[in-house]
């Protein structure tokens, strides 16, 4: 039951791969003397025909009887092959599961909230803000990867789908900031955790935000509008805000760099790891050998800066990786780069991949709206082209120039930057080529760019 159950799940990261169901263990409950089921939290271990294997958590809400209202999240049976057990249903799809989360979590208000016995469990709770027990859950439809369910205004759950042993990068990174009193990230409320596994965290609800994604987009189509105007001329021009979030990365990068441990590493070895990725992406993106020697160059002259100081830093940023608030803009998801492991992703790095990330998003933006748009007469279509690298060139710079301040870039800086903005539109082309072949053309310009300028 619950292999077919992972398959259709959209947040499983193996689909399309052969898979069995190797282990099925249960690892804590949730028990209310209420109306609320009883819930268990089981991990299911993963199996692929090549050999690797993955731990998934899944939270399961039980019924002595089939509930209608749950049928679209029915898991089946538990025990597992069970014929006879209680029916076993998606529990982050169930209101009256997810109430009862929110209740273990209101450890000053458990006498008020009625018995409630968790096992194997245990919820952790910061200081500084009272849950409101009277919102009702909903889950959020948006991700990918993990689920998270709202409480209201007040607060959201996510939890982690995927879990590896060990330290999530997510809460603990957001703990510390929250801890500094950090104005550029949800405030931490609380996680959970289990046999040595962060399984979810609880945070505030940013309940005024709007996806930086989404409003970059939004001022790149006001500015192909206006085909006749200049990125500074349109009313949705972007630059004052991508000042905002180089500042706003500034001072997390700040606060990271004080918390955490941090050290120096050799740009060499840096620079060796960088020209090690570009031959793996030449074999799947063949049109990259075009631009390697030039590639080859910018890493050749990381090489030769010396050591580099390494610190806690996001690891995947870019504008889908933050939110516009009325009191700011707020950066989210530090789990850092899925495709490295977690034992990677915990290792210090430079604060100029992050940086790099998001000057590449600054990239994306304008050249991912112009392919959205229907195909017009060449001239239409090179005017377009000239507005998008503009607009894109503005916000960069903008953002460099809040985030390094009065010093600006030093000749060393900018050799180090370029290598990881070089480092990171490869990483994007095998992406690409691999999820969307349609937009492999836009990280492909970006390597052409920047290494044959």
């Amino acid at each position: 039951m619950i292999e077919q159950f992972l398959a259709h799940s959209r947040w499983f990261g193996g689909k399309g791969r052969t898979f069995t169901v190797t282990g099925v263990r249960q690892v804590g409950a949730i028990r209310s003397g209420g109306s609320d089921p009883e819930v268990v939290v089981v991990l299911v271990e993963v199996t692929y025909s090549e050999g690797d294997r993955e731990l998934y958590q899944l939270p399961l809400s039980l019924y002595d009887a089939p509930q209608d209202r749950l049928e679209h999240a029915l898991v089946g049976r538990w025990p597992e092959g069970s014929e006879s057990g209680p029916f076993a249903y998606d529990a982050v799809q169930d209101r009256d599961a997810m109430a009862g989360y929110l209740r273990a979590f209101a450890v000053a208000q458990v006498e008020e909230a009625g018995h409630l016995e968790t096992t194997g469990l245990e919820f952790v709770r910061l200081e500084g803000h009272d849950l409101d027990l009277d919102a009702v859950p909903a889950l959020f439809s948006g991700e990918q990867s993990n689920s998270s369910v709202l409480y209201g205004d007040d607060s959201v759950l996510k939890i982690f789908r995927k879990v590896t042993p060990g330290e999530n990068p997510d809460i603990t990174t957001h703990q510390v900031l929250t801890e500094a009193g950090s104005t550029h990230v949800a405030a931490l409320y609380g996680w959970i955790e289990a046999d040595g596994l962060h399984l979810a965290m609880l945070q505030q609800f940013l309940r005024t935000a709007s996806d930086g994604w989404e409003q970059a987009l939004a001022s790149v189509r006001d500015l192909f509008a206006e085909a006749d105007l200049h990125a500074e001329e349109v009313g949705g021009d972007f630059a004052s805000e991508a000042t905002r979030l180089g500042e706003a990365l500034a001072e997390v990068h700040g606060q990271l760099r004080a918390s955490f441990p941090t050290a120096v590493v050799a740009a060499a070895d840096v620079a060796r790891t960088m020209t090690r990725r570009l031959e793996d992406a030449i074999e799947v993106v063949p049109a990259l050998q075009a631009y390697a020697d030039g590639a080859r160059a910018v890493f050749s002259a990381l090489a030769g800066q010396g050591d580099l100081a390494v610190q806690r830093v996001h690891g995947d940023l870019h504008l889908g990786q933050t939110l516009r608030t009325v009191a700011g803009w707020k950066l989210v998801d530090f789990e850092g780069e899925p495709a490295k492991t977690l034992a990677e992703r915990l290792l210090p790095d430079s604060p100029w991949r992050d940086v790099a990330g998001m000057t590449r998003s600054f990239d994306y933006a304008p050249h991912a709206v112009a392919a959205s748009l229907p195909e017009e007469d060449p001239d239409a279509a090179h005017q377009r082209a000239v507005r998008a690298d503009e607009w894109a060139r503005r916000n960069r710079k903008a953002f460099l120039a809040s985030y390094c301040g009065e010093g600006g870039l030093s000749d060393s800086d900018r050799a180090v930057l370029t290598a990881y903005v070089v480092d990171k539109a490869i990483y994007e082309c095998v992406y690409e080529a691999r999820n969307r072949p349609a937009w492999l053309s836009i990280p492909l310009a970006g390597v052409e760019r920047l290494t044959t300028g």
